[in-house]
């Protein structure tokens, strides 16, 4: 064996380009985190909430200003502002508790377990589970604020009465 490489055809990179393309190599590595969460907010359209005041379960919101989801991701619970009404859901699908996304582009919510699928109401749409989404007891409160009580949670199935009943009208 000969320990003799042929690089004639090899291109030469000298050391300044060397350093400049590794350097934009690691700033681009260090940038993927921040860059994949940016893109994930953008694309299912998150926008984090908390709740501007918590005595036990009941947790107060601002009423959001436009249609669109919040997430509380500290308390488990999602605001929905849509066409005219504001409802409270609990965050975890009913078909096995695994945390819901929002997908904006489409206005649903959907399921990345099983791909259970929902609309802004909370309505089942298609999928493994078997009912809508969990609706929270809500209220407008005293100060304009929307008064979401975290202990009282509505299954369509089983109480639907209550389930569609648990909505602020605008």
């Amino acid at each position: 064996m000969s320990d003799v490489h042929d690089c004639d055809g090899c291109p030469l990179v000298d050391r300044r380009s060397f350093l400049r393309d590794t350097a934009l190599a690691a700033v681009a590595l260090a940038g993927i985190p921040a860059l994949a969460r940016a893109l994930e907010t953008h694309a299912v359209g998150l926008n984090p909430v908390s709740a501007r005041d918590v005595r036990g379960p009941m947790r107060s919101y601002a009423i959001p200003a436009s249609d669109g989801v919040q997430i509380d991701h500290d308390a488990g619970l999602i605001v929905v502002r849509w066409e005219k009404s504001v409802y409270a859901f609990d965050l975890a699908c009913p078909h096995q508790n695994t945390a819901l996304r929002w997908d904006d582009r489409d206005k649903h919510f959907r399921c990345p377990k099983h791909h259970s699928e929902y609309e802004p109401t909370g309505v089942f749409i298609k999928g493994r589970a078997t009912r809508g989404m969990d609706r929270f007891a809500i209220s407008l409160g005293e100060n304009g604020q929307l008064v979401v009580d975290s202990s009282t949670a509505f299954e369509q199935d089983r109480d639907p009465s209550g389930w569609e009943a648990a909505v602020v009208h605008l």
